[in-house]
């Protein structure tokens, strides 16, 4: 009886957390864009007003953020203004799970296919390089390291600090606002 119980409740607890990493996500890609050249770089080759997703299948969690030129995104939430160029879709709730929570890199979980890419592939591959770069940042070294494919060579310390004390800000600061509005 106690496991009938308990098993919704990991189920709910999972996607909550799912659902709050893809909003910190969102916020953070948008922040790391304004912080980072190597991420403008990187985003300077989608085309402007290019509509990425990431999200669980069927209905589930997402995140959608625009590149709006000049390798800037921005954040829209879980909603998107126009149909998405790139979809990112984790194919059940515990596949989004054991990538966001750092258990299995993105492409482990692409390899053992857990995700589906809808759109085109090299702007997959660009994105993922975006979401790594980010991950680099945000993340302590040693989680880092288990979550993205190849951790950057040249991220020192001093670097890797002022950025994710950067980043952070502007995901805190989006938030506040988010609230305010």
């Amino acid at each position: 009886m106690l496991v009938k119980r308990i098993q919704p409740m990991i189920f709910q607890a999972r996607r909550l957390y799912v659902e709050v990493m893809f909003q910190v996500m969102g916020r953070a890609l948008q922040a790391v864009s304004e912080v980072d050249k190597t991420v403008n770089q990187e985003a300077e080759a989608l085309p402007d007003g290019f509509l990425f997703e990431m999200m669980v299948m069927p209905n589930g969690s997402r995140l959608i953020v625009e590149h709006t030129g000049l390798g800037r995104f921005k954040y829209h939430g879980d909603s998107a203004p126009r149909p998405v160029d790139l979809s990112i879709q984790f194919k059940h709730i515990a596949h989004a799970f054991l990538v966001l929570s750092f258990q299995e890199k993105t492409s482990v979980a692409f390899a053992n296919d857990r995700m589906l890419v809808d759109g085109d592939i090299s702007y997959a591959v660009r994105m993922t390089r975006v979401l790594n770069r980010l991950e680099s940042f945000i993340l302590p070294k040693l989680i880092a390291q288990r979550a993205v494919k190849e951790y950057p060579a040249d991220l020192g310390l001093p670097e890797k600090l002022i950025s994710a004390a950067r980043i952070y800000l502007k995901v805190a600061t989006n938030f506040v606002e988010t609230v305010r509005a």
